[in-house]
C-alpha cells in the first residue's frame, strides 16, 4: 500500500512539472500584437459572448470587445511581468444575457487589478492565459 502511494506521488509531481513547463511567461507584449478570442473564464466555457482583446505593443494599448461593449485603454507595466490599465474606456450598451455580463465584469476586473499573461496549451488549444488576482481568462489567437 505504501508504494503504491508514492508511486502516485511521484507520477503526480513528474506530471505538474510537466505542466508547469509548458507555461511560459510573456513579459515582452510584441508576442500578444492581434486579436485573442476568450475561450474560458474561471473554467467556464464562455465562447458564446464573443469577448475579443486586441494588443497593441507598440502603444501600449488595449482594445476589443468584453461581450456587451467595446473597450480600449492604454496599457501600464508595474514591477515586474503585469500589466493593467488605469482607465478602460467602453461604449454603454445594456448587456443582453447572463453571460456577456459575467464575461463582460471579470474582464473589467482583470484588467483593473493588473494581469500577468502566461502562453500556454489548454483544452488542446494554444494561447494565453491572463491572470489577475480575482480571474483567470483562456484566450485563443484569431485566425489561427
Amino acid at each position: 500500500m505504501f508504494h503504491k502511494k508514492v508511486l502516485t506521488i511521484a507520477i503526480l509531481l513528474t506530471l505538474s512539472n510537466t505542466f508547469a513547463m509548458s507555461e511560459t511567461k510573456i513579459t515582452n507584449l510584441d508576442a500578444l500584437d492581434g486579436n485573442w478570442h476568450l475561450r474560458v473564464m474561471d473554467g467556464k466555457e464562455v465562447r458564446k459572448a464573443r469577448a475579443i482583446l486586441d494588443f497593441h505593443s507598440k502603444e501600449m494599448q488595449l482594445e476589443g470587445f468584453d461581450g456587451c461593449n467595446q473597450i480600449s485603454g492604454k496599457l501600464l507595466r508595474t514591477t515586474g511581468d503585469r500589466f493593467f490599465t488605469k482607465t478602460l474606456k467602453t461604449s454603454r450598451m445594456a448587456c443582453r444575457q447572463n453571460i456577456h455580463r459575467y464575461v463582460s465584469q471579470g474582464l473589467h476586473k482583470t484588467v483593473r487589478e493588473g494581469f500577468s499573461v502566461i502562453k500556454e496549451k489548454r483544452y488542446g488549444v494554444e494561447g494565453i492565459t491572463i491572470k489577475s488576482a480575482s480571474h483567470n481568462l483562456f484566450f485563443k489567437r484569431m485566425g489561427t
